[in-house]
Order: structure tokens, then sequence, then C-alpha cells
């Protein structure tokens, strides 16, 4: 059985040190993550903590869910699947294109080629 946690509503001041810390008092936590942003480096306020077993994940998530961290109720549940995401093929799927000029569009700069 899966025993990954959803943990929404973090403060972002917390780290995966702080996570982890505060989950171990309901089991032994095998991992904790804070989820970060890519360009700044800052916590995005959720995170993932995988609990040993299945009851210590149930554990947890009745000790810490709705309770205030940092004036903050958490949100703790059995985290779903992560949902496969389609590329599109190397679509552009903002502007509906493939990007860029390319082909013989003939509507750009440069000198046209008499081919």
């Amino acid at each position: 059985m899966e025993t990954k946690l959803y943990v929404g509503n973090l403060p972002y001041s917390f780290g995966e040190t702080d996570l982890q810390a505060l989950f171990a008092g309901a089991g032994n936590v095998k991992s904790a993550v804070v989820i970060k942003d890519r360009d700044s480096g800052r916590s995005k306020g959720f995170g993932f903590v995988e609990m040993e077993t299945a009851e210590e994940m149930q554990t947890a998530i009745s000790m810490f869910n709705g309770k205030e961290i940092e004036g903050r109720p958490l949100t703790v549940n059995q985290a779903r699947p992560r949902e496969e995401r389609y590329s599109g093929g190397g679509r552009d799927s903002r502007r509906g294109g493939y990007g860029g000029r390319g082909g013989n569009d003939n509507r750009g700069g440069g000198r046209r080629r008499g081919w």
C-alpha cells in the first residue's frame, strides 16, 4: 500500500528537516520533500512525506490534518499518483503552434530564394 502523504499549506519557512521532524511524531519517516519553485528556489508551500507503514500514515493524517503551524492549518491526506503530462509532440501549447518561423511562409526578413 502507498504510504505517501501530501502536506499542503506549509509555512514558507519550513524546510525538509522541519517537515521530517514534525512527522516523526507519528512514526518512522522514510522521506520528506518540500516542493520549491524552480526559478527562485523558494518553497511553494507544500510537500510530500513518506511514512514507513500504512498505520503510521493514518496516524499522521489524524495528528496533523488541520493542525496549525505558524498560523497556517495544514492539509494532510494520502497523496494521489502523479498524472502523466502530455508533452504535445513538441508543440508550443501556449500559442497553439510549433514555435519559431520555420517552413516556407515567406513572411519574414531575409531574402526570398527563387527555387
